[in-house]
């Protein structure tokens, strides 16, 4: 019964969240671990679902126009170069400090896209500078990912807006990016952990099938306002989570 609830679970979480681009990884670790999975195990099965449903999830995207190839392909690489330097400098440091600066910063970001309207950027400007903004955010991104131990994606979709971006496209394009990210960590984790396969096979399903709703949700059923506000919802709701984890 366990690896059918996580699956229904795992269905849940990462059809609400595939809308927004972020992964449902941090929300499935505590929720597996509650479950009795191994902490290693957990992360690593977390992560490689993020992965499938961002990976289903992107494909929609990308039939839709919506992945903005100058920006996500530059994020990818400078963010995959620059987390590993984060995690260096972050030894020595107050984690706890930094995980209330990234609360704070979190909660920064929400009330930006809740009541900020940026001046909409176009996609077709220069390559040069689409380059340049997709170098910028995900070397940020990467950076502090490595930095404090958590996905860039609730970095890189505030940025993206804030700058001008559709919430839409830079939805779509953060997923993409978030795909090689948690590949990177689930790789990292899973020569820690065993394999539960019952629990993979059924979670797997949860995640696939959430992400097709998901991205059908954002791409042909809600508006880019619409979009911008669960955004920012699902940027307070990870902020509340982790200001608990702590207190």
């Amino acid at each position: 019964m366990v690896p059918l609830f996580a699956g229904a679970v795992t269905f849940f979480f990462t059809a609400l969240l595939t809308i927004a681009g972020v992964g449902a990884a941090f929300v499935l670790i505590p929720v597996f671990m509650e479950l009795g999975v191994e902490v290693h195990t957990a992360m690593a099965t977390a992560l490689l679902l993020n992965a499938v449903a961002l990976s289903v999830a992107s494909v929609n995207f990308i039939r839709k126009g919506l992945v903005v190839w100058s920006v996500a392909l530059p994020m990818v690489v400078v963010a995959s170069a620059l987390s590993p330097f984060g995690a260096r400098v972050s030894q020595g440091l107050d984690r706890t400090v930094l995980l209330w600066l990234f609360v704070g910063f979190l909660v920064f970001a929400a009330l930006m896209m809740l009541f900020y309207t940026p001046r909409v950027r176009e996609t077709t400007s220069s390559g040069a500078a689409l380059l340049a903004v997709g170098s910028a955010v995900g070397g940020f991104a990467g950076f502090v990912g490595g930095l404090l131990g958590v996905g860039g994606g609730n970095i890189i979709v505030p940025a993206l807006v804030g700058l001008g971006f559709d919430p839409k496209k830079a939805s779509a394009s953060t997923s993409f990016v978030v795909v090689f990210a948690s590949l990177a960590g689930f790789l990292g984790h899973i020569s820690l952990a065993g394999v539960d396969r019952p629990l993979l096979a059924w979670t797997a399903l949860g995640s696939a099938g959430g992400a097709v709703l998901g991205s059908w949700l954002m791409t042909d059923k809600l508006k880019s306002k619409q979009v911008k506000l669960l955004i920012g919802l699902i940027l307070i709701a990870i902020a509340v989570k982790m200001a608990r984890g702590l207190v």
